[in-house]
């Protein structure tokens, strides 16, 4: 009976020994304190990854952009990280590896990460615009002021690209934007300066001038027809805002995305055709903490 009884003692304490962890706590706590951020449409989220051996490993999804939150997560893992980034992914997602669309990014020094737009989605530090009113898309001359397009015709013919941007990465386009009345309206999402962008719902049926040959014109919008609730079209931008901002691609929401590098208020007694050149936007770049 003695004998089973120390065999019994021994083994309870091998399983003791055997589950105890002496290497400390296997998941540990990842911080994240962002500035900037706005909330996604409802089909998209944030998402954390930290780079172990080269590799992504994902911190988990958010939608929340009150800061700070903590994650927690493998604390071996976290141990190695070199970096830390944070990527826009669909809501219901199959892919285990992060998107394309990649916002924020930083190396770890120590305990934290400082974290930046600039080096994963661009540097806007020396971006500048210039851009025009006029509506090239009919031939009523009473409605100029009812367009935009972000060109330079100083010299023209031929006219010039008006916006000198970095290029994207994958993952993002411009877009560019009129506000009126407090009313963003787009004209257009493009990933060159120097060509027609991707659409044209509110222009008229006049095919523009190509000066860029395959390329087509330039960005821009004439605000002629299929005029959203709220708006009369044409319309007069003389007064209105106009902005260039950065979008996720793809991208469900129908409002201008955090980042918007550049923009402009409209003069209200500006000459149509005038070259109009665009200043700093109110969000050039976004940042934050991440601490482990």
């Amino acid at each position: 009976m003695i004998k089973k009884m120390f065999f019994a003692i021994l083994a309870i304490g091998i399983l003791t020994t055997s589950c105890s962890n002496d290497d400390g706590p296997t998941t540990t706590g990842l911080t994240l304190n962002l500035t900037g951020l706005e909330e996604l449409g409802s089909d998209y989220v944030y998402e954390g990854w930290i780079i172990v051996d080269g590799a992504p490993v994902s911190t988990g999804t958010f939608s929340s952009v009150a800061f700070p939150q903590t994650f927690i997560v493998d604390a071996a893992q976290l141990a190695k990280a070199t970096k830390f980034v944070l990527s826009i992914e669909p809501k219901v997602d199959s892919d285990p590896a992060p998107a394309a669309t990649k916002i924020l990014a930083g190396d770890f020094s120590g305990k934290s990460a400082a974290v930046s737009s600039k080096g994963i989605v661009a540097d806007f530090s020396t971006a500048s615009g210039k851009y025009i009113l006029a509506t090239p898309t009919d031939m009523d001359d009473t409605n100029e002021a009812s367009g935009v397009w972000f060109l330079d015709n100083t010299n023209a013919p031929p006219p010039v690209a008006g916006l000198s941007l970095p290029e994207l990465p994958e993952g993002w386009k411009y877009e560019g934007w009129a506000v009126v009345g407090g009313k963003p309206l787009s004209t257009g999402t493009f990933t060159k300066v120097a060509a027609t962008d991707d659409a044209a719902p509110f222009s008229g049926s006049e095919p523009l001038p190509a000066p860029n040959g395959a390329d087509g014109f330039f960005p821009g919008e004439d605000f002629l027809q299929n005029a959203p609730a709220g708006v009369t079209f044409p319309t007069d931008l003389k007064g209105a805002t106009i902005v260039i901002s950065v979008e996720p691609s793809p991208d469900n929401s129908p409002a201008p995305f955090t980042l918007k590098p550049l923009a402009h208020v409209v003069p209200t007694d500006v000459m149509n055709h005038t070259v109009l050149n665009m200043g700093t936007g109110p969000v050039v770049s976004l940042a934050g903490t991440v601490s482990r």
